[in-house]
């Protein structure tokens, strides 16, 4: 008797093994595209995904599991992000994650069902992403990244840093629809700092080459940067050229300054990026992005590299310092 009952109770357990494996294979396997805003060697590109993959992980999405992540890498290239846009939504993911405007702008016109999460771009409404940030409507919602009028914060920080500036050039590439809008906003504050603003349009190498080289040919000369890819993508070039001609910097991000720039005012795009697996772990559950409204930076950060500023010839002041987020040694 004993031994049936054992045998039984075997049986039982012999049974709800299988059954409780065929459950956890069972679980539908979701599928996220992710189309970066940089190669994926960019040490700040994958800083921000680990960050959206570690979010995710917190509301109960592992890699593996029960999500799995479909990469493409378009570099900045108009021709790869219309490539890479068509072939994510022909993958049929549950949702995609991009982080520049001309890649949301691809998709939009690949698909109008799949939800779309966008991170860290600018003017959303403006570049006709959303026609609303508090209604976003349609398929498509995320996270801003700065707003025009950021740039007067730059350019005090840049008249703070260096006050014998008195030309400023705005590096970005004419071809993203917000760079002419930037430039609008230096215009407009410039004249309260006494400095002149100058457009340096650039779409790669050779044109951040030679706009900079002819900028600097005249002094007391600062840069400001546009926060779209091209300038993210050729930094390490900038730098090399502000040093060059001793030329004092300020840029939109903190991976910026990092990386060896001089300074910069912004919101922490890692951040971002954290938040929008917030976004994400909704939609997968069954909310639409309609109903999410477009969200706004809630951290800023002052960021300073007094080895840059060393190299530069240049003495960051004190209250600059002072309130300083992070000063690099």
């Amino acid at each position: 008797m004993r031994r049936r009952k054992f045998i039984a109770l075997l049986g039982g357990v012999a049974v709800s093994w299988p059954l409780a494996a065929r459950a956890q294979q069972g679980e539908r396997m979701r599928r996220i595209g992710i189309m970066p805003p940089t190669s994926e060697t960019d040490p700040e590109t994958q800083a921000r995904l680990a960050a959206f993959r570690q979010g995710l992980e917190q509301f109960g999405w592992k890699q593996g599991r029960n999500i799995r992540f479909e990469y493409r890498w378009p570099v900045g290239d108009a021709e790869l992000i219309k490539k890479h846009a068509a072939e994510l939504v022909a993958l049929g993911p549950d949702l995609i994650l991009v982080g520049i405007t001309p890649g949301v702008q691809a998709l939009k016109r690949e698909t109008r069902t799949i939800p779309i999460i966008f991170a860290n771009v600018a003017d959303p409404v403006g570049s006709g992403l959303v026609p609303s940030l508090a209604k976003p409507d349609g398929n498509v919602t995320g996270f801003t990244a700065v707003e025009y009028a950021i740039v007067g914060k730059w350019l005090e920080l840049l008249k703070e840093i260096t006050p014998g500036t008195e030309r400023v050039a705005l590096i970005g590439n004419p071809e993203v629809i917000f760079t002419k809008s930037f430039m609008r906003s230096l215009e407009a504050v410039a004249p309260s700092f006494g400095v002149k603003p100058v457009a340096a349009e650039v779409r790669g190498v050779v044109d951040i080459e030679r706009a900079v080289d002819a900028f600097a040919r005249e002094p007391r000369g600062g840069l400001l940067m546009v926060p779209e890819f091209t300038a993210s993508m050729h930094r390490e070039l900038i730098f090399r050229l502000a040093a060059r001609y001793r030329l004092p910097a300020v840029y939109p991000f903190r991976f910026f300054v990092v990386d060896g720039g001089l300074a910069s005012y912004g919101p922490d795009q890692v951040d971002q990026y954290r938040r929008a697996a917030g976004y994400a772990d909704r939609i997968l559950r069954g909310a639409m992005p309609s109903d999410l409204p477009v969200q706004a930076p809630t951290k800023f950060d002052l960021v300073i590299n007094l080895k840059t500023a060393k190299g530069l010839g240049l003495d960051i002041p004190p209250t600059v310092l002072a309130v300083a987020d992070e000063v690099i040694e």
